[in-house]
C-alpha cells in the first residue's frame, strides 16, 4: 500500500513531538504484529483518556505533521490496539478499488445461489430494492464543515455519557486521508466480512466525497464515522441504507431487521456506527 513517509518513529526519541510541531501528552507507540523488527509503528495513542476538546486540541496540528486523528478504545474486553492484530502489510491500497464495484460484490449473491438466497424473507428485509445492486446513493449537500463535524462527534464519544467507547484515547495515524486510516493501521475488525480492509476504505473514500464523512473512532470490531452531509429524506436514506447493508450487513441483520426501518435512523444523523460480528 502506498503511504506517506511515516513520522511516528521520530516520537521514539522525541515523545513530545516538538520536532513535528506538536505538543503531545504522554503516549505510546503501537507496532503491527509483523515479526520483522524493522517495521515502523502504525499509530500513537495518548495514555490519558480523551475528553471533549482533545480532538480539536491535537487533531488540527497533527494533520500538518502528516498524522490524522482517530479515537481508539482501549477499555473493551478485547483490549486496546496493541492486541488487535494490526497488519498493514496485508492491506492493499484503497485507491486501487472502485467503491461501487466493492459494494456490488457484497450486495449481489453468487449466481449459483440466487434462488436459495433471495427468498421472501430476504426480499422483505431489503425492500424497496431487489437482488440486483441498486447503485450508489446520490451525494448530499454539506451543512457543516467535515472537520467541525468530526470534532463534535469525537466530543460526543468522550463526554462520559455513552457505553462505548469504554476508554477512548486520542490516536494519531500516518495516512493520506481519513478514509484510509483502517488500511493504514491494518485494522482487522471486519475480517469476518472482508479479508482486505482497503476495499472498505475505498467505500469510505467515496463517502468522504459524497457525504463528508471522517473516520472518528475504532474499536476491536467497531467503526464510527462523522457525517457532514447526511441524507435528509426517507428516499435518500434508503439509498444510503443499501450501501450500509453491503458495507456492514450486521447493522441491519442484528439491528432493526429491515432496510426500511434501518434507514429511518439515518435521516439527518451525524454519526454512522458499524459493527462486524
Amino acid at each position: 500500500m502506498a503511504t506517506l513517509p511515516n513520522p511516528l518513529p521520530r516520537l521514539a526519541s522525541d515523545p513530545s513531538g516538538r520536532s513535528l510541531g506538536l505538543q503531545l501528552p504522554p503516549g505510546r507507540l503501537i507496532d503491527s504484529v509483523a515479526e520483522d523488527p524493522s517495521d515502523e509503528p502504525v499509530l500513537w495513542h495518548a495514555e490519558k483518556t480523551a475528553a471533549p476538546g482533545t480532538w480539536t486540541a491535537l487533531g488540527g496540528r497533527a494533520g500538518r505533521a502528516g498524522l490524522l486523528p482517530v479515537l481508539v478504545d482501549v477499555g473493551s474486553g478485547q483490549g486496546g490496539p496493541q492486541t488487535w492484530d494490526l497488519m498493514p502489510g496485508q492491506a492493499s491500497y484503497p485507491g486501487d478499488h472502485d467503491a461501487e464495484d466493492v459494494l456490488a460484490d457484497f450486495w449481489e449473491a453468487d449466481e449459483e445461489q440466487d434462488e436459495a438466497y433471495w427468498d421472501d424473507e430476504t426480499a422483505g428485509m431489503l425492500a424497496p430494492f431487489g437482488p440486483d445492486w441498486p447503485g450508489l446513493a446520490p451525494s448530499s449537500s454539506l451543512t457543516i464543515d467535515p472537520a467541525v463535524c468530526a470534532a463534535r462527534v469525537a466530543d460526543s464519544l468522550t463526554d462520559g455519557t455513552r457505553s462505548w467507547p469504554e476508554d477512548p484515547r486520542l490516536a494519531l495515524v500516518p495516512a493520506r486521508r481519513s478514509a484510509d486510516i483502517p488500511a493504514a493501521v491494518g485494522w482487522s475488525g471486519p475480517l469476518n466480512h472482508v479479508d482486505d480492509v482497503a476495499r472498505l476504505c475505498a467505500v469510505l473514500r467515496s463517502w468522504e466525497d459524497r457525504f463528508g464523512i471522517r473516520v472518528v473512532a475504532l474499536g476491536f470490531d467497531l467503526l464510527v464515522v462523522s457525517v457532514a452531509a447526511p441524507p435528509t429524506t426517507a428516499e435518500e436514506a434508503e439509498a444510503v441504507a443499501a450501501e450500509h447493508f453491503a458495507f456492514c450487513p450486521d447493522n441491519v441483520l442484528q439491528g432493526p431487521g429491515s432496510l426500511r426501518e434501518y434507514a429511518k435512523g439515518l435521516v439527518g444523523e451525524r454519526a454512522w456506527y458499524f459493527w462486524w460480528d
